[in-house]
């Protein structure tokens, strides 16, 4: 026994000390980090005491994560040293508990979540918020007191360009807490790709893992648990009486309130009856009943008494009976109710319920069965409309540019025709001849006849300059009377304004009268008794209208103040001193007998005019714009128009009316020219009738239909294209 004490002792001894060393190891590193956590303290104290001290003005100023590994380098060397000590000790007393004490530290050591593995904060102001800092150059202290600069940012233009010059620039995300930009791997893109889509972070993740079935179903003979049921399945829970009696007591104090239902108004009718049918009477006039069945007595019964059974007579004075007259139902008697069969009119019954109930009103509502044909207008039929051109009956030809005016010589035997070649020509409208031909430097953008049989006189509109052109087609009389008028001897002197707007210049290369503008011409137009001539010049603003005189050799500015730019004018054909000027979105007549009073505005809704033609009769308007539409306007009726025709895709260039037959044209740049019937009829209260009546085609799609005119005297048309020719259209 003395022997196994000492030997015990003996073994008992080394473990002591192995233990005895380890204690004193423990309290060594607890001494050393209380002086380390000293030591750090009082730096932070002295460096609170001086507010100014900048620790970043220094090179030599040590960052925090410079500090930091330091101290934890410290602190592994002074552990491994230790370590190392008692490596030693162990293996000189014990060498198999070294290495199982090896192995459990390694297992330790790559199960460890330590903070030490991470990387250390680079911001060091702890939960204090960050916009605290916001207008700081630092952002916070290290552990030695020293402040923390911030990192200067980038301008959006270097940030821009940096984005352009590295493809990776997309990764980097801003760290607003650390002060630095972070670049993200491809694993974590992929990570947070995934978690956008709201797929598992990891793609080795499976969701939808086939289920796998612990238990063994094979030669099972006994149940998961044979137990038998407990009796408290079987008794009423006293925790949930408890649950109850606490409702309870909370509702009689009051701690739960319910929500009290809804008091309905004791409001009824006075003369109404106690029917549940009075409400719908109040909503519906011819609302009535429907009739109540009447309710199932004795005899319906399956087992009636037998004094409600008829005899064998009384079911043959029924047959007798007429059919309104005799009962509806017969009783019979049946043992059980299996034995009843079903009821024979049951189906009838229901379908004469339905019916009742549909036809209670006794009302039949007469559908109207209107044809939409009807609904249209009642036109009349084109054949009764004729004559009106249809067909293309002969080509102009011999411009080599752009016809963009033509004109039709009174009797109708001539017509000029005007280009952007600079070429004025005059032709036989029976013939097609090309009688006379004039050349200028410039485009011609308007031509106009003298409307007087006496004086054929051609007004030329190009540029800046205005052409009196004699075209030598009278007789001899005549001819004389044209010279006279064209021969400038005496000028009359004009006016400051006037001389300003216009000069009266003689025309050396073709013998007649050039009127030199101080701005381009656009439209020009003859009064009816062929002594006035209005002039157009878009780009003059309040002096874009002007009067000449031909007689006169005088230039007239009007008296009126223009509010928007010119586009085109017209001299009223019946009543004298009525001028109408027609703006970009608005026309206006004035009364220049009257110092240029206005008469009336006609709204017309247009986007931009581009044309204007009066009615012979001189009391209806049609007017074209640049987006395709037409509007007629009754002047005598509103300042609105009476309708607006939309026909044409492209602009329209010019709108003409016939002199005495009721029709009326419009041309458009998508190369075509309509037709239309418009009478104007005497009795004011009967509305103008209008009919479309011919699409008329024929000129290249270049450039389109650049004007129209008709004959004076037949249902023809004449069309000038943007192809250099000139058509006549004839019935």
């Amino acid at each position: 026994m003395s022997k196994k004490k000492s030997e015990a002792a003996a073994n008992e001894e080394p473990n002591r000390k192995i233990t005895s060393l380890n204690s004193k190891k423990e309290a060594n590193e607890v001494k050393s980090l209380k002086k380390e956590e000293e030591e750090e303290e009082d730096l932070l104290l002295a460096s609170g005491i001086d507010s100014d001290y900048d620790g970043d003005s220094l090179s030599g100023s040590l960052n925090s994560d410079d500090f930091d590994s330091d101290i934890f380098d410290s602190e592994d060397d002074d552990s491994n040293g230790d370590e190392g000590s008692d490596d030693e000790v162990v293996d000189s007393e014990n060498g198999e508990e070294d290495g199982s004490d090896d192995d459990e530290e390694r297992e330790v050591a790559e199960e460890s979540d330590s903070s030490e593995d991470e990387v250390a904060p680079r911001n060091t102001v702890g939960d204090v918020p960050l916009e605290w800092y916001k207008d700081e150059k630092h952002i916070g202290y290290d552990i030695t007191g020293k402040k923390i600069t911030k990192k200067e940012k980038q301008d959006k233009l270097d940030s821009f360009l940096a984005t352009m010059d590295d493809s990776k620039n997309w990764r980097k995300i801003y760290d607003e807490y650390n002060d630095e930009e972070v670049e993200l791997t491809k694993e974590e893109s992929k990570l947070i790709r995934r978690m956008l889509k709201g797929e598992a972070p990891h793609a080795d993740f499976d969701p939808y893992a086939p289920y796998v079935d612990w238990f063994k179903w094979e030669d099972a003979i006994h149940p998961l648990s044979s137990a038998p049921e407990p009796k408290r399945r079987f008794i009423p829970s006293k925790w949930e009486a408890k649950e109850v009696v606490k409702l309870v007591r909370a509702i009689r104090k009051g701690l739960i309130k319910f929500d009290k239902p809804e008091e309905e108004p004791n409001v009824y009718l006075l003369w109404g009856d106690d029917s549940s049918t009075s409400d719908q009477k109040s909503k519906h006039l011819t609302y009535i009943p429907a009739p109540k069945q009447k309710l199932p007595g004795h005899e319906e019964s399956y087992n009636p008494p037998s004094e409600y059974i008829p005899t064998e007579e009384e079911k043959a004075s029924y047959e007798l009976m007429y059919e309104e007259d005799r009962p509806k139902f017969i009783p019979k008697r049946f043992k059980s109710l299996r034995s009843i069969p079903a009821y024979e009119n049951a189906v009838l019954e229901l379908f004469l319920r339905c019916l009742d109930l549909y036809l209670c009103a006794r009302e039949r509502k007469k559908r109207i069965n209107i044809d939409p044909e009807s609904l249209k207008p009642k036109l009349p039929s084109r054949k009764d409309l004729r004559p009106y051109p249809n067909t293309c009956y002969l080509e102009y030809k011999g411009h080599t540019g752009p016809v963009t005016s033509i004109s039709t010589e009174l009797s109708g035997q001539w017509i000029a025709s005007g280009s952007t070649d600079g070429s004025v020509r005059i032709w036989e409208v029976e013939t097609g001849r090309c009688l006379k031909v004039w050349q200028f430097d410039e485009a011609v953008k308007c031509v106009a006849w003298n409307p007087l049989p006496d004086f054929p006189i051609l007004a030329v509109a190009m540029g800046i300059d205005l052409v009196f052109l004699n075209t030598e087609l009278g007789t001899d009389e005549e001819q004389q009377r044209i010279e006279e008028l064209l021969r400038l001897d005496n000028l009359p002197e004009l006016d400051e304004a006037a001389a300003a707007i216009a000069t009266w210049l003689p025309d050396e290369k073709y013998g007649g009268i050039k009127i030199r503008h101080f701005k381009n011409l656009s439209y020009i137009d003859w009064h009816p008794r062929g002594d006035y001539l209005s002039a157009v010049m878009p780009g003059g603003e309040t002096r874009g209208v002007v009067i000449h005189q031909l007689s006169a050799h005088s230039t007239k500015r009007l008296p009126i103040k223009m509010r928007g730019l010119p586009v085109c004018t017209l001299f009223h054909p019946n009543h004298r001193g009525i001028f109408i000027i027609a703006t970009k979105k608005y026309v206006r007549v004035y009364n220049l007998h009257k110092n240029g009073e206005p008469i009336k505005k006609l709204e017309t809704g247009l986007r931009e005019i581009s044309s204007m033609a009066i009615h012979p009769g001189g009391d209806n308007l049609v007017v074209g714009s640049k987006e395709g539409k037409m509007c007629w306007f009754d002047m005598d009726l509103s300042s609105k128009p009476y309708k607006i025709l939309k026909n044409h895709p492209k602009d329209i260039t010019n709108v003409e009316f016939h002199r005495s037959y009721p029709l009326f044209a419009s041309c458009s740049e998508d190369s075509t020219a309509y037709v239309f019937h418009g009478k104007v009829y005497n009795d004011l209260n009967e509305n103008p009738l209008i009919v479309p009546l011919e699409i008329l085609r024929g000129h290249s799609s270049k450039g389109g239909v650049l004007d129209c005119k008709f004959h004076p005297r037949q249902p023809w048309l004449f069309t000038a294209g943007g192809d250099s020719v000139i058509k006549l259209y004839c019935h």
